[in-house]
């Protein structure tokens, strides 16, 4: 078995996996924020160069970890492989993210790189089913987190988020490009009229998401944003979302009286 290379974006996954596997490669591309130290920097306009170094330094393995937007690319600065590429990469620009990431999945692998799968190289850190910590949920809570799944179902075709929030049966948000926060910060400041009881945030990959790189997570700081906008707690699809700083994360949600549960049927 080959080196595994960990390409980087933001987040705690990044740092958890290079813990785990300190002999790994650390790879960022430039204006991708990221929390590791000693890391090889590249661009997306040269992934031939980048192809080419991993080869040399004997990777045969690549892990795609942490959040990661959409790069600007400088069609000036682009190396043979990616003016070569450009066609597909300017029609996967196009679709949505999940197309984007399919194709650069599939440049690395033409490359005779093996994806693997961060929450495989970590499994602990995926959420398991029933309750996880806090509060057990009620019925009600439950039944939102069903109704939840059925909204993030029917929303999977449009390519849009992995969350939404839902009390006594009604939609109070959904995640969009501008992520988590931004939604839970939304309906922290939705009236109360509007929701009688305490929602749930519901969690979950979006139909056809390629898990390997983009399993959706949770952390402290969710914990934090779901406590603040008054909701009971969370609903994750069990197995299938990780969570990130494990312990802190429990942790911060037993204190705060919120709720996490992984739920098998979504």
């Amino acid at each position: 078995m080959g080196r595994l290379a960990i390409i980087s974006g933001s987040g705690a996954l990044p740092v958890e996996l290079s813990q785990a596997y300190p002999d790994a490669l650390l790879v960022t591309l430039a204006g991708m924020p990221h929390d590791l130290q000693d890391t090889q920097d590249h661009r997306f306009e040269k992934l031939g160069g980048l192809f080419d170094d991993l080869k040399a330094q004997g990777v045969s393995e690549v892990a795609f970890a942490g959040g990661m937007s959409r790069p600007d690319l400088d069609p000036g600065a682009f190396d043979p492989f990616v003016a070569e590429t450009a066609p597909r990469l300017m029609a996967a620009f196009q679709q949505g993210d999940d197309q984007l990431l399919r194709l650069i999945l599939t440049l690395f692998e033409e490359q005779g790189l093996t994806i693997r799968a961060a929450h495989d190289l970590v499994p602990e850190s995926k959420a398991s089913a029933g309750l996880i910590t806090g509060p057990t949920p009620n019925d009600q809570n439950l039944a939102d987190a069903l109704r939840g799944q059925e909204i993030l179902t029917q929303l999977a075709p449009l390519d849009l988020g992995q969350g939404c929030v839902v009390a006594s049966g009604l939609c109070l948000g959904i995640e969009t490009l501008q992520g988590t926060d931004a939604m839970l910060d939304f309906v922290a400041r939705t009236p109360a009229h509007l929701h009688r009881v305490a929602g749930t945030f519901v969690k979950a990959p979006k139909a056809g998401q390629d898990l390997r790189v983009d399993m959706p997570a949770i952390g402290p700081d969710t914990v934090r944003k779901v406590a603040e906008a008054g909701l009971a707690g969370i609903a994750l699809a069990a197995g299938r979302v990780l969570i990130l700083d494990r312990i802190r994360t429990l942790g911060l949600a037993a204190s705060l009286g919120v709720f996490i549960y992984g739920v098998e049927e979504i």
